[in-house]
């Protein structure tokens, strides 16, 4: 029963064997369930093992082979089968090292209709927009995305999006659109993503959640991220902190990003965090 797949099972839901490390658990996901879903579960069911600065491979048991092979692509759970999630041997040594070759810029729905609910909402603009300008002039790819755009508006004016890479509505909270992991795809070396916008608890905190699923290091800006209220906002940072994103300001992801007072780009850079700092308060609740 547990040595691979059988019969397809009935109902809505198909039982799944989660193996990690020397653990092996029984569970179940809908009929229909693809790779996105089996690393979900398996950080429910291993959450507190799992060393999320590590990457994974998830692995199917085949009964053809009589061993473990990697998740085909677009394989999807339609009968009972055994799963691993397998840890690679090289670890990323370069925790928190941004460089701009290895960046993404990730903007979450920063719209006109959230202006006067999400709090502290002109400072998040602010810095959003210093942001983006930084990704300009240091050549790092921007992502934009706009939630439900044909009720909610589009992003706010006083955010340039020129040069972005992508501007893509969606109804997903999640901004892991099938464009986006595309877009990814095609830049050679990502390994970072800085991620902010609206709301921290919502939208934010299930792309980050989805982003470190599939390997990559998240840098959410604190002072660039909010949502309607500041307890919600707090918890979400909180608990992204724990599942190993991390939770930073826009000035020190700028300065990381030059590393040295000699970058030619370090002089300009430096110019926009002395132009556009406000003092919201809002890293005091974080």
């Amino acid at each position: 029963p547990g040595s691979g797949s059988c019969a397809p099972a009935g109902g809505g839901s198909v039982p799944v064997l989660f193996c990690f490390s020397v653990f092996a658990r029984p569970s179940s996901v809908p009929h229909g369930a693809g790779y996105e879903l089996l690393i979900q579960k398996f950080l429910s069911l291993y959450g507190d093992q799992i060393d999320m600065h590590r990457k994974f491979v998830v692995q199917l048991f085949a009964e053809e082979w009589s061993q473990y092979i990697d998740l085909p692509k677009g394989f999807l759970v339609n009968e009972r089968c055994k799963v691993r999630l397998v840890p690679l041997q090289i670890q990323i040594t370069t925790l928190g090292n941004l460089t701009p070759s290895s960046t993404v810029f990730f903007c979450c729905d920063m719209q006109e209709r959230f202006r006067p609910a999400i709090k502290y909402f002109g400072d998040i603009i602010s810095v959003g927009q210093r942001l983006l300008q930084g990704a300009r002039l240091l050549g790092i790819p921007v992502i934009v995305t706009e939630q439900y755009p044909k009720g909610l508006g589009s992003t706010v004016q006083e955010i340039d999006l020129t040069g972005a890479k992508l501007v893509l509505p969606k109804t997903k909270f999640s901004m892991v659109l099938p464009e986006v992991e595309a877009a990814l795809a095609e830049i050679p070396g990502v390994r970072s993503i800085v991620l902010f916008g609206v709301e921290t608890h919502v939208c934010i905190q299930q792309t980050a959640l989805e982003l470190i699923g599939r390997g990559l290091e998240v840098h959410i800006v604190a002072d660039a991220t909010s949502s309607r209220s500041m307890m919600d906002r707090m918890f979400a940072l909180e608990r992204l902190a724990r599942t190993g994103i991390i939770v930073t300001t826009s000035e020190a992801i700028l300065l990381q990003l030059v590393a040295d007072k000699e970058h030619p780009k370090f002089k300009e850079i430096q110019n926009l965090i002395k132009a556009s700092a406000p003092e919201s308060g809002l890293l005091s609740k974080v």
